[in-house]
């Protein structure tokens, strides 16, 4: 079915970027705010409600409402929230299911499928920017079997999403309780005179990209984008690995779980504990606490003091925080019953948010196995509930 019958309204958006108030309480979303089909608010333009009435004359957006990104890049698609705030950004065109004939949230889950992300890419056009018009998107054929069914599918793949919402939720609660302890205990600390007094502080480096024997082996890599990517600060896996050569060819030792990782150029102070042997690359700063017990209070203690370290860095093409200028900076230590207490109160805290987050990477995956094959009629509802039974949702 064509989504131009599919959908009551596709309305093109505003060809111009829209003027930002930082004080505004509505939000213009374009693509960068839009990966992985979820809106990303710390990405998305702060507007006036002027400018939104005005971004959205044509069509004033609902909850369920789909915007589609048909531009840098093509396909991303999300789903409007129940909190009336979002006005189509540049690049993307509002989508309105006709709920006679298209469920919101089935028609958001068969845009985001990869054989419907895949059709959008090739359906775009453009010699230096890929790109869809609005007839491109009008035309484009999308899969819609009964009302009945399509609730059914997008329930079952929505008790998924609801579920890895739920951890993600309680994961930043958690960060946030961990942070506040910190802060409240921290005034009874006392200044010890170096980092590198408490910790041995280590860097990494690249093997040779050039020798690919180095390369795709069973050793966790990090790079700090692998940090940016976490949903919280506890590092599984990275995008790449290495292998024994590629470990003996470089500067980064193999880190053993509980290393505190710290991206030191560029992007300066994203933070994480490796739980798993890692090796990292040159823009990190890694601490390992000589006392083990010390694990999340340098980490709480490194988070805190973040724009502090960005006032230390230097370098003509990024900054740069270098190891000798950390080892030297002073570091607040807990004298042993404080350090007790701290550490009984926060690891727990650590170890259910991690859960979470680990619990969320299971059920995605799930997810995505589901979606593909729901879509394409392959897998029958019934026996796509009983998976995400089987997952404990």
């Amino acid at each position: 079915m064509r989504l131009d019958i599919a959908c009551s309204n596709i309305v093109d958006c505003e060809h111009k970027t829209a003027p930002v108030d930082e004080e505004g309480e509505f939000f213009a979303v374009g693509t960068p705010a839009m990966r992985n089909h979820r809106i990303n608010y710390d990405e998305a333009r702060r507007i006036s409600r002027e400018t939104f009435e005005s971004w959205t004359r044509r069509l004033t957006p609902r909850p369920g409402d789909l915007l589609l990104a048909r531009e840098a890049p093509v396909g991303p698609i999300v789903r409007l929230p129940d909190a009336a705030n979002v006005a189509p950004g540049q690049r993307t065109v509002l989508l309105r299911p006709d709920p006679g004939v298209a469920d919101s949230a089935f028609l958001y889950y068969a845009l985001t499928a990869p054989a419907a992300q895949a059709r959008l890419i090739v359906k775009a056009e453009g010699s230096t920017v890929h790109h869809l018009n609005v007839p491109d998107i009008r035309s484009f054929e999308v899969w819609i079997p009964s009302l009945a069914e399509q609730q059914a599918i997008a329930e079952v793949l929505g008790a998924l999403d609801d579920k890895i919402a739920a951890n993600t939720a309680l994961a930043a609660t958690l960060a946030q309780l961990t942070s506040k302890e910190f802060a409240a205990t921290v005034h009874y600390a006392t200044w010890a005179p170096r980092f590198d007094e408490v910790a041995e502080i280590s860097g990494g480096g690249t093997p040779s990209t050039k020798n690919s024997a180095l390369w795709d082996g069973d050793i966790w890599w990090a790079t700090p984008t692998d940090m940016t990517a976490l949903a919280g600060p506890y590092l599984e896996s990275t995008s790449r690995r290495i292998t024994a050569a590629g470990l003996a060819a470089c500067s980064s030792k193999l880190f053993a779980p509980g290393a505190i990782l710290m991206s030191s150029r560029a992007t300066i102070g994203a933070l994480a504990v490796n739980n798993v042997p890692t090796a990292i690359n040159q823009g990190f700063i890694a601490v390992e606490p000589y006392d083990p017990r010390l694990r999340w209070w340098l980490f709480h203690e490194m988070e805190s003091r973040v724009q502090e370290f960005i006032s230390w860095a230097n370098g003509a093409t990024f900054l740069e925080l270098s190891r000798g200028t950390f080892k030297r900076l002073p570091v607040r230590i807990p004298e042993e019953s404080l350090l007790v207490a701290f550490e009984s109160r926060i690891a727990p805290l650590h170890d259910v948010a991690r859960q979470a987050l680990a619990e969320n990477r299971t059920l995605a995956a799930i997810r995505d196995a589901l979606l593909p094959q729901l879509m394409s009629g392959k897998l029958r509802v019934h026996d796509a509930e009983q998976a995400v039974a089987a997952a404990g949702v």
